[in-house]
């Protein structure tokens, strides 16, 4: 299948390993040029000349997206980069476990940050410069508590359920005033990541690959009409029909 991307300029977060690298292959795949932003400078670097040699452009920023400032700095690279931008992958690595009665404030605002006003500033940034090219997709990647908590993740299940109700809500208003742009969310379970082996891992995990193409389908042309949507990617680990 065409996915109707190549040449698309895409900006993806945390992109130098885990979900965030595999989404990165997946559009590289399909021909998008890519903006590609992670705090660690050498895997970065890394993840970057691996892109690259599937022939595609690759720009790097090194940035922690829990900083206010990145997600403006992002869009403004893409443009005097590649002259516009088209896709928006928001990502950012989960808070630490905690159980729901224990966590403190400062990690709850952390976590607020990191895995929920991040995505909102980076896909506000974005839209002014997406409506220019009357196209555009957005999607973040979340997490399937969304769809049922992790007991085990108070943190990451709070704010990852508050990123999915504002979403829901931006994509409504990006459908309303036909802006030619979609907002979805990609909900992984256990993937076979750096992060779900920290965490001890799962019996059944996912290959990140896959997810990066599901991904990049919603970042698609024939994508045109999915707007609005929560996509579980978990083995059926909710089974969230």
């Amino acid at each position: 299948m065409d996915l109707g991307i190549d040449g698309k300029v895409a900006v993806v977060v945390a992109g130098s390993r885990g979900l965030g690298f595999a989404t990165a292959q997946a559009l590289a795949a399909e021909g998008a040029r890519l903006v590609v932003s992670a705090r660690g400078e050498d895997a970065l670097a890394s993840a970057a000349s691996s892109l690259r040699a599937s022939g595609v452009e690759v720009v790097t920023v090194v940035a922690d997206s829990a900083d206010p400032d990145v997600p403006a700095r992002l869009v403004s690279t893409a443009v005097e980069q590649f002259g516009g931008l088209d896709i928006v992958v928001a990502n950012a690595g989960g808070p630490p476990p905690g159980r729901s009665l224990e966590v403190t404030e400062t990690q709850l605002d952390a976590a607020l940050n990191l895995n929920l006003r991040s995505s909102i500033r980076l896909i506000q940034s974005s839209v002014p410069v997406l409506r220019q090219r009357g196209w555009g997709r957005i999607c973040c990647i979340t997490s399937y508590s969304v769809v049922q908590p992790v007991p085990s993740l108070a943190l990451s299940n709070t704010a990852r359920v508050g990123l999915w109700a504002w979403a829901k809500t931006a994509a409504q208003d990006l459908a309303s005033d036909r802006s030619g742009i979609t907002l979805n969310l990609a909900c992984p379970g256990p993937h076979a990541t750096d992060r779900m082996r920290e965490l001890g891992g799962s019996e059944v995990m996912g290959d990140p690959a896959d997810f990066g193409k599901i991904v990049a389908f919603l970042c698609s042309q024939p994508a045109a009409f999915v707007n609005g949507a929560a996509v579980v990617v978990d083995g059926g680990a909710t089974l969230a029909l």
